[in-house]
């Protein structure tokens, strides 16, 4: 089967179902998932899919956020890697923020298990802080704010407020879209105006985030790549991506490879 009829293919089925998957696909079709995604990023360039994590829904379905259970679940090995490669830039004394996602969720375990106290630890999200709140060692802050209850994070002005009074060592970084072009976003325009404050309240900004995140372009704005220091992904990512980030002096990490 050509590209094309392939192409052709998903878009029939996604009038049929509201959501697809790329393991799904690949089985379906007979190609491997990065084929896939592939089609799926060109059928999202011409407007006739939007892309989310493991998949694609119809242009009906577009403003879908996955839950929170859906984003703990999506890429778990990748996100363990990466939240391992991530506890390794933290060192005794730091002052770190740890935004709400599933990624920064790992990283927040195993600061949990690891012995890399003391450490001041800022977050607007309630599942990190439940993680910390019992580690005598770690200085524990939390934003305050409205809660969004798909995400556990802490929203809005409050959140805000209280970002721009700090200023920390490390940012970690979670992102629903990294365009190199676009920047990175996510689909409330209120989270993204909290990530904001994140990026401008830290001495270095930390990407964390999977190969589904490549190539996705969201709502809300967050900053432009150029506005970080690093991104911490894994094997899967697209190489000319990461290339393209190097090339616009963000250092690229690619974590659980061999």
């Amino acid at each position: 089967m050509f590209a094309s009829e392939r192409k052709q293919k998903i878009i029939e089925i996604l009038e049929q179902t509201p959501a697809v998957r790329v393991a799904e696909l690949s089985d379906l079709f007979q190609v491997s998932e990065v084929t896939i995604r592939r089609d799926l990023q060109e059928l999202e360039a011409a407007g006739l899919l939007k892309r989310t994590h493991g998949g694609a829904v119809s242009i009906a379905t577009a403003s879908f956020e996955p839950t929170l259970t859906e984003k703990e679940e999506e890429h778990l090995a990748e996100k363990k890697a990466i939240a391992q490669a991530a506890i390794n830039l933290i060192a005794d004394g730091d002052t770190i923020l740890l935004d709400a996602g599933s990624t920064t969720l790992q990283l927040a375990r195993l600061l949990k298990a690891n012995k890399k106290h003391p450490l001041t630890v800022v977050t607007n999200a309630l599942n990190v802080a439940w993680e910390l709140a019992f580690i005598e060692t770690i200085d524990l802050i939390l934003t305050g704010g409205h809660l969004r209850h798909s995400t556990l994070s802490s929203v809005g002005p409050i959140a805000d407020n209280t970002l721009q009074g700090l200023y920390v060592d490390k940012v970690f970084l979670a992102t629903n879209g990294l365009d190199v072009e676009r920047g990175l976003t996510t689909p409330n325009i209120y989270e993204a105006q909290t990530k904001q404050k994140m990026v401008k309240a830290g001495r270095e900004v930390i990407v964390l985030a999977d190969h589904s995140k490549f190539g996705r372009i969201s709502l809300g704005l967050i900053c432009p790549v150029t506005a970080v220091n690093r991104v911490i992904t894994d094997p899967g990512a697209p190489v000319e991506d990461l290339e393209r980030l190097k090339e616009r002096g963000v250092e690229v990490i690619v974590a659980g490879g061999n």
